[in-house]
Parts: C-alpha cells; structure tokens; sequence
C-alpha cells in the first residue's frame, strides 16, 4: 500500500492571488499540444500558419471550458440546476466533463472550420493527435487534486487518498493518464504519420478515448452523484460508448469513400 504524497495543490501565490497546480497542468497540455500541431503545420492536405493554430486553440479552449462545465452539470449533477439555475453560467467554479467539452469543442471546431472555409475533417484531424497531450496534463492534474480516485482495491500500488477514507484505491488518475494520454498520443501519432482519408484520424481519437476510458472506468470510484448506472455501468461508460460507435462509423465511412473514388478512376 502506498500513501498519497503530501502535496499542497497550491504551487505559489502572488499577493491574494493562488496559482494551483491543477491550472498549471492544463496550461502545459495547451502549450504542449500547441507545440504539436506547430511542428506538424506543414504536413498536407494543406499547410497552416501559426496564426490559424493560435485561433484554432482558443476556439477549442472555450469549447473546452464552457462545453466542460455545462456537461458536468447536465451529465453529472442535474439537481444542481434546480438549486441555482444560474449553475450553467458560472464557468469559474471547478468541474469539468470530457465528453460535456468534447461536444464544445465540436461546436468550436464547426464554428472555426467556416470560418477558415476547411471541412471539419480537415481541421478535426489536424487537432485530435495533440489532443491527449492535454488529457495527459490534465489527468496529471487530477492526481494533484488528490480528486477523481479509484475504487478501494489490494493491489501492492493501492494509494490512500487523503480525502476517499483510509482504504488504498486504485490511482485511476495514473491509469488514464497512461492509457488516454500516453498511450492514445502514440497511437494516433504513429496512425496520422501516413496520409489518411479525411476524418479517419478523427474516427480513430474517438475509438481510441471511448475504448481507454470504458476500460479504466471499471477501476475508477463511481462519481457521488451519479453511482452506478444499470447496476454496474458508469456514467463515464455511458457516455463513451457512442464514442466508440461514432468512431468506428467514421472510420468505416472515411475508407469507404476513397475506396470509392479509386473505383471510379478505374
């Protein structure tokens, strides 16, 4: 058994104000991400400019905020609505849904893509390979909280939590940073290495996050609000299973479509 390290989730201050480590983690997935597709610009269908990545990035990062905020309460506290129905405008206030941004940056992405007249596939699958690189940090993030752990278990590495009582469970936060980050970032890196059909690398993210996070989900503490749904699904295994199917469907319809066009030019 192993003991939850004693870190204070306040890395400094500057006079009344605090900096915390969980906003520090999501400011390195950003850059790192940014970083990423930087590097990447030049790669076809066609080039991007630096410019055109800095405004992709802040149309994602409040798709990311508001479309975070507004999934966690509407997935996973609806009663919140009820107390103070302003709950859905207070976007400071923490909690965040990865599927609840996912459908924000969506919005942001569609917004962003008319904007620069590219197809969404294009611009979807220019982002979703950096995308774990945030999801990494922000898993980081979450161990650093000392928030979001998992269920009670006897595995030699089962940590105690400072807030989840005095029995070891399993750090779900390192698993789906290995899992949803580490692993999915090479994954999608090695896949969108070769040119693809459009919107097949974005097909793969979604097949690959809904896969990563089911799995991890059956470590993970069910969220106190929601416990179990269907007597042993998640909520977070709800919601990744059109994840799943939407990728498949994509990835099926991408290659379709070129195989397509490779029998019309014969």
């Amino acid at each position: 058994m192993l003991t939850y390290p004693n870190i204070d989730p306040i890395a400094f201050s500057i006079g009344p104000l605090s900096i915390r480590w969980y906003g520090i983690s999501y400011l390195v997935g950003f850059l790192a991400a940014f970083l990423w597709c930087i590097s990447k610009r030049n790669n076809p269908p066609t080039p991007w400019t630096i410019e055109q990545i800095a405004d992709l990035f802040f149309y994602t990062a409040l798709g990311v905020i508001f479309g975070g905020t507004i999934g966690y309460i509407l997935f996973y506290q609806p009663s919140l609505l009820l107390q103070d129905p302003l709950a859905l405008l207070k976007f400071w206030q923490p909690g965040r849904s990865f599927h609840g941004g996912l459908l924000g940056v969506l919005i942001a992405l569609l917004l962003y893509s008319r904007l620069q007249k590219r197809s969404l596939a294009e611009v979807a699958d220019f982002l979703c390979p950096a995308v774990p690189l945030g999801l990494a940090a922000g898993r980081i993030g979450n161990f650093l909280n000392g928030e979001l752990w998992g269920r009670v278990t006897d595995v030699p590495w089962g940590m105690v939590f400072p807030y989840a009582g005095p029995h070891p469970r399993h750090p779900s936060q390192l698993y789906e940073f290995l899992l949803e980050g580490v692993l999915l970032f090479i994954v999608l890196a090695v896949y969108s290495r070769r040119a693809r059909p459009a919107g097949a690398v974005t097909g793969m993210f979604l097949l690959g996050y809904g896969l990563c996070r089911g799995f991890v989900e059956f470590f993970r503490e069910p969220d106190l609000y929601q416990g179990f749904i269907l007597g042993w699904m998640t909520m977070g295994q709800l919601l990744s299973i059109p994840m799943i199917i939407a990728g498949i469907i994509i990835i099926l319809v991408a290659y379709r479509h070129v195989n397509k066009q490779i029998a019309e030019k014969k």
